[in-house]
């Protein structure tokens, strides 16, 4: 009988051993920082768990990710997944019939009504679900120095525009960098989207990038916030055009800068400097802002016509979607994570912060989650040469900013 069993049970694990090796997934994506690529393994450790084999294809910056990612779809030779944020970006690709669903493989990982209905939304197209998100993201955010605060005797964090202002000059008083800047235009388009919110109020925020209703852009509330945006061009340093955001952020983590404002994926920077946040860095929203401007992140699953790669799509969501990794990638990531019922107790201050808000249905949807890439696409060139050029007016500006919805 041992005889009998000893090679059965070899030809078995022969046969898991080949299964295993059969399931590997060639992921495509951007999170390259040292915070980003610390979230990525949290995933890619769980789908090895698993059985997967993970082939990382990681381009830096996600608009230089994206084109090459777009090419080797179009060549009919696309990875087997992608990072993506949910919406237009993904159901477009979708519509075309390149995407793979994953429909069976989050419904039975996913409890119902524990994604935001927001969220469910954007990763459904005609029923069924395309994308596995991993968290959701908020772009309003200020992130500060506590040393530099204290250093220029800065004991409040400024909750509007004029203490914001008052504070940044205090900064410079004391010979630091008020504001950390990433000269890039999808950088500069996020710092624009948060002080547009808070002029015009999330209902016109809503009113204008969800429902495309051009008249929020012929307000003063709107003027407002370019005239606030253009002021910044005041507080930073000489060497911001082109910075990376990363880069950006170390200049805050090293006490160079006051601070960062930006989306909240730059804690995950902090958390890999060894920085605590309440103790050596601080977390606000943009000042005058009480919602959260967000959009998720998600995998996507490119038809690749190989039954083994459709079973890691399917191997690869299901790590994506468990609750406990969840948890740990969001952590690190500093995102906030998409299912509602995993255990935050141990998230750090800004992050409860966010969570508070989002169980509170304070959110508004970031325009990558509700329009065309060619219309955010014209809004980054439209910010990035106003910031570029002081000389601009507000007027030329809002035409300009205007006419991206159009070319859209």
């Amino acid at each position: 009988m041992r005889r009998l069993l000893l090679p059965s049970l070899a030809a078995l694990l022969l046969v898991s051993t080949a299964q295993a090796q059969e399931l590997t997934a060639e992921v495509a994506h951007s999170w390259t920082s040292g915070g980003e690529a610390a979230a990525v393994k949290i995933i890619s450790d769980a789908f090895t768990a698993k059985g997967g084999t993970w082939v990382d294809w990681s381009v830096a910056g996600f608009e230089n990710a994206n084109a090459a990612y777009i090419s080797r779809l179009l060549a009919g030779d696309p990875p087997t997944a992608k990072t993506a944020v949910a919406g237009p970006e993904v159901t477009e690709v979708v519509a075309q019939g390149l995407m793979n669903d994953i429909d069976a493989a989050f419904h039975a990982a996913v409890p119902d009504g524990v994604v935001p209905q927001v969220v469910l939304d954007a990763i459904t197209v005609d029923g069924k679900v395309y994308m596995a998100p991993t968290g959701m993201h908020a772009g309003n955010w200020m992130f500060y120095s506590k040393p530099v605060f204290e250093k220029a005797g800065i004991t409040d964090v400024p909750t509007s525009w004029d203490a914001f202002f008052v504070a940044m000059d205090k900064i410079k008083a004391a010979g630091i960098t008020p504001i950390a800047w990433g000269g890039q235009s999808w950088q500069e388009g996020i710092v624009f989207h948060g002080v547009v919110l808070s002029t015009i109020g999330d209902a016109a925020f809503t009113k204008l990038y969800t429902d495309g209703d051009l008249s929020v852009i012929d307000t003063p509330e709107f003027a407002e916030a370019v005239a606030i945006f253009g002021k910044l061009r005041d507080y930073v340093d000489a060497g911001a055009p082109g910075r990376n955001w990363n880069d950006a952020t170390a200049m805050v983590i090293k006490d160079e800068a006051g601070l960062q404002l930006l989306s909240d994926f730059i804690k995950g920077e902090f958390a890999t400097a060894g920085e605590v946040a309440g103790t050596d860095y601080g977390c606000a929203l943009t000042p005058g802002t009480d919602s959260l401007i967000m959009l998720a992140d998600a995998f996507t699953f490119p038809k690749t016509g190989n039954a083994d790669e459709d079973a890691a799509q399917v191997l690869l969501a299901e790590a994506v979607l468990d609750p406990t990794v969840q948890a740990e990638f969001s952590v690190i990531k500093g995102s906030v994570p998409i299912r509602t019922d995993v255990d935050t107790s141990g998230f750090d201050s800004c992050a409860q912060e966010a969570i508070g808000l989002v169980k509170e249905d304070k959110i508004v949807l970031d325009a990558a989650m509700t329009l065309s890439p060619a219309i955010n696409g014209g809004f980054k060139d439209a910010v990035g040469a106003y910031f570029a050029d002081p000389s601009m007016s507000v007027e030329t500006f809002i035409e300009q900013y205007k006419a991206a919805f159009a070319n859209g």
